[in-house]
């Protein structure tokens, strides 16, 4: 379920245990058209509504051997494309957490109050400070994570550390951004509650917050 791009895939990986290979988990690969395959869309979703998501339904199934992904044997496989995904979206986490950000500033310099812009009040200006900080220190760890992976060390801890902190400083800026807009923040017009809902997706998708930190626990605690 919540498969991005299912609906209008032409292949699919499927990963799971097989029999005939000692009950070891191999990768399917599986083509449209085949019988018993469907790939329903999911309508009306309240995020990641520029993405096509859907789910992948099997019944009974036939794949031909040659249809088995060779030299791959347990969880490496779909482990390693996690590790992958969790590090471009550590990425995305800092972009939305930008963008409320921007969005913020530009609204405390655009909206005035008792002759003055938003931003010379100090506990306005003093949000605006701190979610500068948490997105820098986001971007920092991210910019670590893409360093151990170029001089190919693995990374698959620093990932998951870089989309876990990512993924809350969105969060919070989505959240700091929408109390400074006010009732505005609710308006369609500014953005801000729509960044809200994106940004509250990012600790469940490509493994929920509560997996990243069992990831990092196992490696601190050996």
């Amino acid at each position: 379920n919540w498969i991005t791009n299912s609906p209008i895939a032409d292949v699919f990986i499927i990963w799971a245990k097989s029999d005939a290979h000692n009950n070891k988990i191999k990768g399917f690969i599986l083509e449209r058209g085949m019988k018993g395959l469907e790939s329903p869309k999911i309508e009306g979703k309240f995020s990641l509504r520029a993405s096509i998501t859907g789910m992948i339904q099997m019944d009974e199934v036939f794949v031909p051997e040659e249809n088995i992904l060779p030299n791959i044997s347990g969880l490496a496989g779909p482990f390693g494309c996690l590790n992958r995904a969790r590090y471009g979206i550590a990425w995305g986490t800092i972009g939305a957490a930008e963008f409320c950000w921007h969005a913020a500033r530009q609204y405390t310099l655009d909206r005035k109050q008792f002759g003055k812009s938003l931003i010379e009040f100090p506990r306005v200006a003093n949000k605006l400070a701190m979610m500068a900080v948490e997105i820098m220190v986001a971007r920092q760890l991210t910019y670590f994570s893409a360093f151990e992976k170029d001089e190919g060390r693995r990374c698959d801890v620093e990932a998951g550390m870089a989309k876990l902190l990512g993924a809350r400083v969105a969060w919070a800026a989505a959240d700091n951004g929408l109390q400074i807009h006010g009732g505005n923040g609710f308006a369609l017009e500014y953005k801000i509650s729509r960044v809200l809902c994106d940004a509250r997706i990012l600790n469940i998708f490509e493994g929920a917050a509560e997996i990243q930190a069992q990831v990092i626990a196992r490696r601190l605690l050996g």
